[in-house]
């Protein structure tokens, strides 16, 4: 039986991938701030830690408990929030938290994880970055500036993890049909029109697993991607219009 860690996995994008590697006969290891206690979803040979990845304190204790374990055949560092609002008014208190929850937690894990041997060769380790890699992110800077960092961070570490038989992958969705994406979104979004999270984790994961380094679930968001890289001052000036412009609200 393979086995498979994953973050943030009682909703969303988590979610949809412990289901669909639940249904595959992995043997799942799963961390949530607050654990779902759903057997149908995670299998009853799950083991479950709950920690609260924006600590890094919490994160240090997880890593040790995780090195004492069995090594993973796949590890998805998907667990991640957002802040949406104008930059200006944005609380200050909310940038570490985004910046360890997004940021130095996957990266601390990946480090943690293969340095003690619990990346199995032949291997492969998921980062989610975000389609705001692409291009600016008025209204969501903070989150739009931690999930660069992930996307940057996975290049960076791919050859000497291939090294070490570990294949490195980021994956970069757009905004999902879920409850986290339609808490942040502006007035008048529609949600019918995001992707749903099973289809992006059945996308995703197959192209992970194929070791795809650079995932773009979707042609919309493949179309999106080279809009940003071709036209990156009109693609901010869209982007300020369809996020930025439309805000009702903060929401940190």
């Amino acid at each position: 039986m393979k086995r498979a860690l994953i973050t943030g996995a009682s909703m969303g994008l988590g979610k949809a991938f412990a289901e669909i590697l639940s249904r595959d006969g992995w043997e799942l290891v799963t961390v949530d701030r607050q654990p779902d206690g759903d057997d149908s979803v995670h299998g009853p040979a799950a083991v479950r830690f709950q920690c609260d990845l924006s600590v890094p304190d919490e994160v240090a204790k997880l890593l040790e408990a995780l090195k004492q374990g069995e090594g993973f055949d796949l590890a998805i560092l998907n667990a991640g929030a957002s802040a949406t609002g104008r930059f200006e008014t944005i609380d200050p208190a909310v940038i570490p938290r985004l910046v360890h929850l997004n940021a130095f937690a996957p990266m601390a894990l990946a480090t943690g994880l293969a340095g003690a041997g619990r990346l199995n060769a032949g291997s492969n380790l998921l980062f989610i970055s975000s389609l705001s890699h692409f291009t600016g992110y008025p209204g969501a800077s903070v989150y739009a500036a931690t999930k660069d960092a992930v996307a940057i961070y996975a290049k960076s570490i791919r050859k000497p993890f291939a090294a070490k038989g570990i294949s490195v992958s980021c994956a970069f969705p757009g905004p999902l049909r879920t409850a986290h994406a339609e808490r942040h979104a502006p007035k008048g979004a529609k949600a019918e029109k995001r992707m749903t999270p099973e289809e992006a984790a059945e996308k995703i994961l197959t192209a992970a697993l194929a070791g795809r380094k650079t995932i773009i679930p979707g042609f919309g968001p493949k179309l999106f991607s080279l809009a940003g890289r071709a036209f990156p001052a009109v693609t901010v000036r869209a982007m300020r219009r369809l996020i930025y412009d439309r805000l009702d609200r903060d929401v940190w």
